[in-house]
């Protein structure tokens, strides 16, 4: 068994830091716990925003991993539902050139309302945002017609299959692309072993396969390659470099346990 911070937002800003990526991680916390969480962090040249909550504690998640290396969750979300506005720094915006959400911060209403607020702070400097739905199973209990106005405005969805076909209502990944495409300038769907896509509503521009390797754990690697992608478009290379970059941190993330690079 391991314990290591986690979560997506966590795990995505680990894998940029680890990546070169220049990242500030922002979330609420146990007060107790705030001082190694920021040492955690720092070790992943993540700049952490914490918040000490003086009442709740920092939020688990607790993963099983199966023998093919799926896995399913339990969850105490502690702290991470009192998260609001003042929490979140604006001057942060200042100089940040991506702001990557996790979809798990809009599935409760005051985190919600804070990271909106943020978002929309970010819209009016001209910040791009993208998205990351989360949880097909969160999709599914809020309804995909009101995540996709939550979420109007964000200039990137990312998603995995399941996640793609429920917004979309089709299991044809150029289908998706083409009904994702209207509500989103850029649509990436990480298909797991199949690889992964990028497109919008003309279609699918890229498709690329993924590596056979030997999976250990699949827990992080939507978030590794959401860093991979990320980090290669911050560094100013091309959308197929983009791709490549994504899926091979996300091959590199399901062979290792924990869902977190070493």
């Amino acid at each position: 068994m391991q314990s290591r911070p986690g979560g997506s937002g966590a795990s995505q800003a680990v894998w940029l830091g680890s990546m070169g990526a220049k990242v500030s991680f922002v979330a609420r916390v146990g007060a107790k716990d705030k001082p190694h969480l920021e040492a955690y962090f720092k070790g992943f040249h993540v700049d952490p925003i914490l918040v000490a909550d003086p009442q709740r504690r920092t939020g688990v998640l607790v993963v099983l991993v199966d023998a093919d290396g799926e896995r399913s969750f339990l969850t105490d979300r502690g702290a991470n539902p009192a998260l609001k506005s003042s929490d979140l720094p604006v001057w942060l915006l200042n100089e940040t050139r991506l702001m990557l959400i996790s979809g798990y911060s809009l599935f409760a209403e005051g985190r919600r309302r804070a990271v909106m607020w943020l978002a929309e702070e970010a819209r009016r400097r001209g910040v791009p945002i993208a998205i990351d739905a989360a949880s097909v199973g969160f999709l599914r209990e809020v309804g995909v017609g009101t995540f996709l106005e939550w979420t109007r405005g964000m200039s990137t969805l990312l998603a995995n299959a399941d996640e793609a076909e429920a917004l979309s209502g089709t299991d044809d990944v150029i289908e998706q692309m083409v009904a994702l495409g209207t509500y989103f300038e850029r649509v990436i769907i990480k298909r797991g072993a199949r690889g992964a896509a990028v497109g919008g509503r003309q279609g699918v521009r890229l498709d690329m396969p993924a590596p056979q390797v030997e999976v250990v754990d699949t827990t992080g690697a939507g978030d590794a390659f959401a860093a991979g992608f990320i980090t290669a478009e911050l560094e100013g290379t091309g959308e197929a470099e983009c791709l490549r970059r994504g899926i091979e941190a996300g091959s590199k993330a399901v062979k290792q346990l924990g869902g977190q690079p070493e």
